[in-house]
Parts: structure tokens; C-alpha cells; sequence
């Protein structure tokens, strides 16, 4: 037992490490480019991205993740799901390839045809990179992923930049993308023991596809829920409109979705290799829960409050539009790693059957918000984000009630710490904006105040995530 949190702990660090190094990297590579480039190229990227993210879905959700659950997996079950990936992200290129001229005379930009078949030869590749993906994960050897990261990010910063100053304008942010996943790819490819082997099993098929199918299914479900409000402000509004709202969600997201993934990865091989122990399965959901909200509230309440500032010092004025979905946007990604860590135990538990109902349930419920919302202005939608956010949390934590034990009051009790820490932080520092306005220096002042406010009274009230994540960095520097 204490081995095994050792060995959870120290890959939480690792897969902390390469999370905050992609994030740090990504940040100052997106200032610059912001800088560069126009909000409207922004927004033909992000409306690109649409469908190949989409498609993406077929080659990285659930056949890595079914790996992961499985017990026992074996060379033939990675590589029969190796070449199921692979082959289904042939089909899905060559589909992406003939409906480009579809898509693009849909919105009216005969230049999506070519960026979205350049981009769409991600899919390939991540085909490989999900596999791999899993086996590292399976195996618990997140430190490889912190060296995959960091070849990949930086190779990609460096083409990206110099791609924009060098006047390619689109195709900059198209050859930083396709050449972080490529690098990432390649690195992998070197530094894990795994290859595929020239083998197939229909009986890996048949074990692995009823867990993984569910979870690609609702993965799907997912991603299309989560990106049609970008084809609805794409087709109804502007790609400007569309950049503004993607890079006021930009900030927040890049800085959940690491934090989000970095205790997913490492939690849910944990969580799947103790499915059989409910009491064990809900202290690890517990530890999600405490620790990602101590990390992500002060993070979404300290941005929301400094947003203006920081938006018209970074990016500069032409990016103002995109303050209030910033502020909003902080408030939805809030709420997301207390839905993964729900979701995650449901899934740890095998039953992909309840995941895949929530998931189909609330975004029939988000859809018709959309349809509702999508001609009373970009804010509309927006706003109708919020409330299904809202709802999906409460749905989420209704069947680990039953499935562990691990109710409504209990996980508000887990939360509210870092809640009220959290809160008390963002009014001290968006006090500081009121009294003294607009300015690089008074952004310095609130980052400070903001950090300094929030660890004062995590070591005023002894809280326990505050002191579990000291020992985290003490124990891996003594072992380094």
C-alpha cells in the first residue's frame, strides 16, 4: 500500500512537471503570436480544429483507456488496438481529405480546405501517440511523458515563431500544432520500452471494445457538445467574433486542462487497479478532489480577476473583446476537475455503461441550450455554458453516492476549503485593479498579492492539501 502512493505520488510529480512546462511554454508562445497575428486567422484555426478534433476522438478515446482498465493487457491487446487505432485514422483522413471543399464552401473560406487537410494528418499520428500513451500510463512511468513534452513543445515553439515573424500567417499556428504532436511522437517512440508487434487478436477485440467503444462514444458526444458553440459563433456570428470567444477561453482551459490531466493520468491506472476496494477507490477520488481544487480555484478566481489587466498587457488592446468570456470562462473551468475526478472513479469502476448515459444526458441538455441561446448574441451562448456546467456536476456525483460512497455533502466539504481561500484571494486582488487601474506594473503587483494571500492562509488554517503538496516536492527532491 505505501509503496503504491509512493509510486502515485511521484508520478503526480512528474506528470505535474511536464503539465506546468507545456503550460508555461504554450503561454509564452501564444503572446507572442497573439502579437503577430490577426484575431480572424485565430479564428479559421480554431473553426479547422473543430472537425479535426472531432475526428480525433475515433483514434484517442477509448481504446488507450480500455488498455488502462483492462487488468492484464498483454503485447496483443496493444497492438490489436495499435492497428485499430491506426487503420481508423486512415479512413478518417481521407474523409477529412474529400469533405474539406464541403466544409469550407459551408463557411464561405475556400482557405479551409487546405489548412484543414494539412492539419488533419494529426490524426495518424495521434493514432500512434494514444497507444503509447497508454502504456506509459499503464505502466506508471509518467517521467517519460515530462522529456516527450519538452521536445515537443519547444521544437513547436520555435517553428511557430518563426513561421509568424517570418510573414506565413495561418500556417504558423498550422506548423506549431502539427509539429508538437510529431516531436511528441518521436520522443515517445525512443524512450518507451513498447513497440508494436505484427500481431492481431479478435479475442482482444472482443474483450477491449465493449469498455472502449462506451467511452469513444461518449468521448464523441463530448467533443461535439463542447465544440459546437465554435461552429455556431463560426457560422452565425465571425471568426473574429469566434477568435475573441476561443482566446477568453484559451487562458483558463490551457491552465485547467493541465492541471485536470496531470491528476486524471496518474489517477485513473491507480484507480483501475483497485475497482474491486470501494473504501480504497474513495480516498483516492478524495485526493483528486482536495487536490485539484486547491490548485485550480486560486488559479480561475485569481485570472478572473486580474483578466483586463493582463489581457491589455499581453496581448494588447486588439484582444480586449475577449475579457468577458475570459471571466466566464474562468468560472466554467472551475468546476471541470471536480467533474473528472467523478467521472474517472465511475469509469475505474467499469461502468462505462453509467458514464456514457450522463454524458449523452447532458449534452442533449447543453445542445438545447445552444439552439436556444445561439441568436440572442455571443454572450447567450456563452452564459448557457455555465448553467449545463452547473448541471453536469450534480450529475456526475449522484452515482458514486451509491458506487463508492462518496456523496454531495462530502465532496462540498473536500472543496469548500480551497473555495473560501479561494474567494477571499480574488476579492483582495480585484480590489487592487479598482484602486489603481490598468497597468504592467499593477498586474506584478496582483500576481504577488494574489500568491502571497492565498499560501498565508493556507498555512493560517493547516490546510491539509497545502501541507500534502510540500511533501510532495520535499520527498521528490530528496530522491533527486
Amino acid at each position: 500500500m505505501k509503496k503504491q502512493k509512493n509510486d502515485i505520488v511521484s508520478n503526480l510529480f512528474w506528470k505535474f512537471g511536464e503539465r506546468i512546462l507545456a503550460q508555461g511554454i504554450s503561454f509564452l508562445v501564444s503572446l507572442v503570436l497573439a502579437r503577430l497575428l490577426l484575431p480572424s486567422e485565430y479564428g479559421t484555426v480554431a473553426l479547422v480544429l473543430v472537425f479535426i478534433n472531432l475526428a480525433n476522438v475515433f483514434v484517442s478515446n477509448g481504446l488507450g483507456e480500455a488498455l488502462i482498465q483492462k487488468k492484464n493487457a498483454n503485447d496483443a491487446d496493444f497492438s490489436t488496438m495499435f492497428f485499430c487505432s491506426l487503420g481508423l485514422s486512415v479512413v478518417l483522413y481521407v474523409i477529412m481529405f474529400f469533405a474539406a471543399p464541403l466544409i469550407a464552401n459551408y463557411y464561405q473560406d475556400v482557405t479551409l480546405v487546405s489548412v484543414l487537410r494539412v492539419l488533419a494528418l494529426r490524426l495518424p499520428l495521434a493514432a500512434i501517440n494514444t497507444i503509447q500513451h497508454a502504456y506509459v500510463a499503464k505502466h506508471m512511468q509518467f517521467k517519460k511523458f515530462f522529456f516527450s513534452t519538452l521536445g515537443g513543445t519547444l521544437a513547436s515553439a520555435i517553428v511557430g515563431i518563426s513561421m509568424a515573424y517570418h510573414g506565413f500567417g495561418i500556417w504558423a499556428l498550422v506548423g506549431q500544432y502539427l509539429s508538437n504532436c510529431f516531436i511528441d511522437t518521436v520522443v515517445l517512440f525512443f524512450t518507451v520500452d513498447w513497440r508494436p508487434r505484427l500481431m492481431f487478436s479478435l479475442l482482444s477485440v472482443k474483450q477491449l471494445l465493449p469498455f472502449g467503444w462506451k467511452l469513444m462514444a461518449a468521448g464523441f458526444i463530448s467533443s461535439l457538445y463542447g465544440e459546437l458553440r465554435n461552429l455556431v459563433i463560426g457560422k452565425v456570428y465571425s471568426t473574429e467574433d469566434l477568435a475573441f470567444y476561443n482566446k477568453g477561453n484559451h487562458f483558463p482551459s490551457l491552465t485547467v486542462t493541465n492541471v485536470d490531466t496531470s491528476i486524471s493520468s496518474v489517477l485513473f491506472p491507480a484507480m483501475s487497479s483497485i475497482n474491486n476496494d470501494p473504501d480504497h477507490l474513495r480516498a483516492l477520488t478524495r485526493k483528486s478532489m482536495r487536490m485539484s481544487s486547491y490548485v485550480v480555484f486560486p488559479m480561475m478566481m485569481g485570472m478572473c480577476a486580474v483578466g483586463e489587466t493582463m489581457i491589455r498587457f499581453l496581448l494588447t488592446d486588439k484582444w480586449i473583446g475577449c475579457v468577458p468570456f475570459l471571466r466566464l470562462s474562468c468560472i466554467y473551468w472551475m468546476i471541470q476537475p471536480l467533474q473528472t475526478a467523478n467521472a474517472q472513479a465511475i469509469k475505474a469502476c467499469g461502468r462505462s455503461d453509467i458514464y456514457l448515459k450522463l454524458e449523452t444526458a447532458k449534452k442533449i441538455i447543453g445542445v438545447s441550450l445552444i439552439f436556444v441561446t445561439m441568436r440572442m448574441g455571443v454572450m447567450a451562448v456563452v452564459f448557457s455554458n455555465l448553467l449545463v456546467a452547473a448541471i453536469s456536476i450534480i450529475m456526475n456525483i449522484y452515482p458514486n453516492k451509491k458506487l463508492i460512497g462518496y456523496g454531495y455533502t462530502d465532496q462540498f466539504k473536500d472543496v469548500f476549503p480551497a473555495l473560501f481561500l479561494s474567494s477571499v484571494m480574488g476579492a483582495a486582488v480585484w480590489g487592487i485593479y479598482l484602486l489603481l487601474g490598468n497597468s504592467g506594473y499593477v498586474l506584478i503587483l496582483q500576481l504577488i498579492s494574489g500568491a502571497a494571500i492565498y499560501v498565508g492562509l493556507s498555512l493560517l488554517t493547516h490546510n491539509d492539501s497545502f501541507d500534502e503538496l510540500l511533501k510532495i516536492v520535499k520527498r521528490e527532491k530528496g530522491d533527486a
